[in-house]
């Protein structure tokens, strides 16, 4: 039995991963696993690339050498087992763009562990392919190395997230997956119960009323990094199935929580991005953040915020301005020579979100406004417009008027199209918002409230005696983090008094016998001492994708669905057979036409 200078023998399955040779190793004996990346012939000599997961190697091999005549026949992506010595790669032929560039392996024995047929697109980051075929072949597509990396860095933020709650004295406990159907702001995944026909198991939406249930039994912190289901339409950012890294703490209000989350967050967002120092995360109100950006989730990458211009033209003789329940502005710098084409296909944009129309201005040197609209605005106006705006020769101005929470919307959505720079670039802007509305208007006529995040976050102290009469001017004490615009979680204070969730329950249409037919236990828990808590989540699968520089969160996880809800891997949803939907008492209807 063969032996190198360490004691690993040449029989053993490796010794080492193909990745990490260097040249310290030269003179070594060795022995790596892994699949065939390319083969080369090169007069009577072989040249394989070897790759396994730390990466890749060049092998030589002289077909001469009794036993690798084999050499000829290896394809692209078969499996095999290499035994030889490291020698350093003669001059000329070092490749420093690999980390093993410098050596290649001197092959005496090869094995072949598995032969593969072609597979059906190349397994390099250098070729576009169709996500469809991506999917199907999943496994295949786990080989490459952007998709090594990203569920590489996703395990990472795990680790450290988990690292970091545990050195806070949070407890790591799980919560079970079959659960009573809460209303929780989405539809439940369901399971049928085969011991009590025509009853349902539903998948957790969230833990939310366990991790309460866990302040209630006095663990004063806990996390866990849990699957959740909720069934939804699929987006970019969104799936049936996500992690999210859950905490609830005991005896604490906003601060703590926040506080415990950004030293997370923030560890995994340094360990991701390695030698950036992000220091603390800022905050901003919900109203300051909708007011300034047009949304709950500001992308502070960039800036081209909403600037109030309804006091600007409140005396204005401009029909489409005059009376205008609010009217707001952009900057787009440097933008005054945009195409007419374009300005059209913005003006369009702005109407099918709901805008009247889109007034647009170019700004000349001097500050001179050149508009077809400039004619209807008075001297005094266009000095306000260019001081207010800060605008400067080579700008742009875009302004809606109308209703404030159209002109928000609208104005957010041109920054966002006009503004927003891919999620890999621009670093990382970490924010708070906090102060959030506790309930918003549903489209229902005649329908009461809905809560702006979920039934069991605590009204501000401040404004819960007006809870009753006026309850959409009632704030919440509720916060999200957000990231470069994307939503990473929410969270709340929680409701512990049963007297204050009643009256959030009747406010939701719950009458007392509903309210204890969902949640009796809840309210039971509360009638026997429940402590001040609050908690948040963190969406992991956000999280990853915006620190990988992803678009889509397809792009971090293993095994994701298209955007139709398909596994186009395994073919999910299937149809189940009679004999198990008669174990479950269940009948199928004919599909709707």
């Amino acid at each position: 039995m063969a032996a190198d200078p360490q004691g690993r023998s040449a029989d053993m399955m490796r010794s080492h991963r193909a990745g990490d040779l260097r040249a310290d190793d030269i003179g070594e004996s060795v022995v790596v696993c892994g699949w065939v990346a390319s083969r080369r012939d090169h007069g009577g000599k072989v040249f394989l690339d070897v790759r396994d997961v730390a990466g890749v190697v060049q092998a030589v091999v002289d077909p001469q050498v009794a036993g690798l005549e084999v050499a000829h026949r290896l394809r692209h992506e078969w499996v095999v087992r290499v035994v030889g010595d490291v020698c350093a790669r003669p001059d000329g032929t070092v490749n420093d763009e690999l980390p093993t560039g410098a050596v290649e392996v001197l092959a005496r024995e090869i094995e072949v562990l598995s032969e593969a047929e072609p597979p059906p697109f190349p397994l390099d980051d250098r070729v576009d392919i169709d996500e469809v075929l991506r999917l199907r072949h999943r496994y295949l597509d786990l080989r490459r190395a952007p998709m090594q990396r990203n569920l590489r860095l996703r395990a990472a933020v795990n680790r450290v997230m988990r690292e970091a709650m545990a050195e806070q004295d949070f407890v790591e406990i799980e919560t079970p997956m079959l659960i009573a159907s809460t209303p929780e702001g989405a539809r439940d995944f369901v399971v049928p119960s085969r011991l009590r026909p025509g009853e349902f198991y539903a998948l957790p939406q969230s833990p939310q009323l366990f991790k309460q249930l866990l302040m209630v039994g006095g663990f004063d912190r806990y996390f866990q990094i849990a699957r959740c289901l909720r069934d939804e339409d699929l987006r970019a950012d969104r799936q049936f199935e996500f992690m999210q890294l859950d905490v609830e703490m005991t005896f604490a209000d906003q601060e703590d929580v926040l506080d415990a989350v950004s030293v997370a967050v923030l560890a995994a967002a340094e360990v991701a991005r390695p030698g950036v120092r992000l220091g603390s995360i800022p905050r901003m109100t919900w109203h300051e953040a909708i007011e300034r950006y047009g949304c709950d989730k500001p992308d502070l990458r960039f800036g081209m915020e909403l600037v109030e211009l309804t006091e600007v033209f409140g005396q204005t003789d401009f029909r489409a301005f005059a009376g205008a329940d609010a009217v707001k502005g952009i900057r787009v710098g440097g933008e005054a020579e945009m195409t007419r084409s374009r300005l059209d296909a913005l003006t369009e944009r702005a109407k099918s979100l709901g805008a009247a129309g889109l007034v647009w201005m170019r700004v000349r040197d001097g500050g001179v406004l050149e508009s077809p609209v400039a004619k209807f605005l008075s001297e005094s106006e266009q000095l306000a417009l260019v001081d207010v705006l800060g605008l400067v020769g080579g700008d742009l101005v875009l302004i809606v008027a109308g209703k404030r929470t159209m002109v928000r919307d609208v104005l957010g959505t041109l920054r966002l199209d006009l503004g927003r720079p891919p999620v890999s670039e621009g670093g990382l802007r970490f924010l708070w918002v906090v102060d959030f509305p506790l309930f918003e208007e549903t489209d229902d006529a005649g329908g009461g409230p809905a809560p702006m995040h979920h039934p069991f976050t605590m009204p501000h102290p401040d404004d819960i005696d007006r809870l009753e009469s006026d309850p959409l001017s009632v704030r919440a004490q509720a916060y999200d983090l957000v990231l470069n615009g994307w939503e990473l979680g929410s969270g709340s204070v929680r409701i512990h008094r049963s007297d204050v969730q009643q009256r959030i329950f009747s406010l939701l249409g719950f009458d007392a016998e509903d309210a204890r037919r969902r949640f009796g236990f809840l309210l039971d828990a509360f009638r026997f001492g429940a402590p001040p808590h609050a908690g948040f989540a963190v969406g992991v699968d956000r999280f990853v994708a915006v620190l990988a520089g992803e678009e889509n969160i397809r792009e971090v996880i293993a095994f994701p669905k298209t955007q139709s809800g398909v596994d186009l891997m395994t073919n999910a949803p299937t149809p189940i057979d009679a004999a198990q939907l008669r174990d479950l008492g269940l009948r199928l209807l004919d599909p709707k036409p």
